[in-house]
C-alpha cells in the first residue's frame, strides 16, 4: 500500500472523521463503520486533506487534467486544498465549483473560479458517493459550460457497497459516464492497515470488528 494511503488513513482516525462501532446510514443500512468528511474543521485539516487528494489525483490521472471541480458544497473546499497541495507540487492547477444558485448580478451565472473552455480535462473532486446523484447534477453543469473532458472522479473513501443497482457505486459511475472513478483508500485497505494495530493509542480494528466489517461488504458489497 502507498505511504499517502497509510497517512491518509490515520489522518482520518486522528481528526475523528473514520470511526467504528454502531451506525445508520442515511440509506437505512446498520454500519458498523462511518465516515463524516464534515469533521475536517482546521486548516491543519485542510492543508493535509489537500495532499492526500493531490496525491490520489496524481496517482490515477497523472497529467491528465487541466482543471478540478468541487460540487458544492463540500466538494468547494476540497478543489481549493487540493489545488493548493498540486501548485506546491510544482504543479499549477485551475479551479471552479457550481452555486447551488445562479447569481443573475455581477458576474452572473453558475460556475466560480476558472472559465471553462472547450477541451479543459476536468478532474471532479467529491467527498463520498453512494447513488451517484451529485455526478448526475454536476456533468450538465460542466457541459453546458463548455466542450470539457472529464479525466475521472476522486472520492475521499470508497465503502465498497452496492449502487442504486449491482455494481458497487463508484463502479456504476464508470460504466454509466464512461470515465474512471476512484478513491484515496477503499474500506478494504483500511482493513488492511489498521487490523491489529493501534493507532492513536488503541486498536480500531481487532477481529471483532473485522469479522462485523466483513459481514458488513458481504451483505451491502457489490453482486456484479
Amino acid at each position: 500500500m502507498d505511504t499517502y494511503k497509510r497517512e491518509f488513513i490515520e489522518f482520518m482516525i486522528d481528526a475523528g472523521v473514520l470511526t467504528f462501532g454502531d451506525f445508520v446510514t442515511k440509506s437505512g443500512r446498520k454500519t458498523p463503520f462511518f465516515i463524516n468528511t464534515g469533521l475536517y474543521r482546521t486548516g491543519r485539516h485542510m492543508n493535509r486533506l489537500g495532499g492526500f487528494y493531490a496525491a490520489a489525483l496524481q496517482a490515477a490521472f497523472g497529467d491528465g487534467f487541466d482543471v478540478l471541480f468541487g460540487p458544492a458544497y463540500k466538494g468547494i473546499p476540497l478543489v481549493v486544498a487540493a489545488s493548493m497541495s498540486l501548485a506546491e507540487r510544482g504543479r499549477e492547477v485551475a479551479f471552479c465549483y457550481n452555486r447551488k444558485e445562479a447569481k443573475d448580478h455581477g458576474e452572473g451565472g453558475t460556475l466560480v473560479g476558472h472559465k471553462l473552455k472547450d477541451g479543459d480535462r476536468v478532474a471532479i473532486v467529491e467527498d463520498v458517493i453512494t447513488a451517484g446523484t451529485s455526478i448526475r447534477e454536476t456533468l450538465p453543469i460542466l457541459r453546458a459550460a463548455a466542450g470539457v473532458k472529464i479525466a475521472g472522479l476522486v472520492v475521499s473513501v470508497d465503502r465498497m457497497e452496492r449502487g442504486t443497482g449491482a455494481k458497487a457505486a463508484l463502479a456504476e459511475v464508470q460504466a454509466e459516464f464512461g470515465f474512471p472513478a476512484t478513491a484515496i483508500v477503499t474500506i478494504r485497505e483500511v482493513v488492511e492497515h489498521l487490523h491489529g494495530r493501534p493507532v492513536g493509542g488503541a486498536v480500531r480494528i481487532d477481529d471483532a470488528m473485522r469479522a462485523r466489517i466483513e459481514a458488513y461488504l458481504r451483505e451491502y458489497g457489490p453482486q456484479a
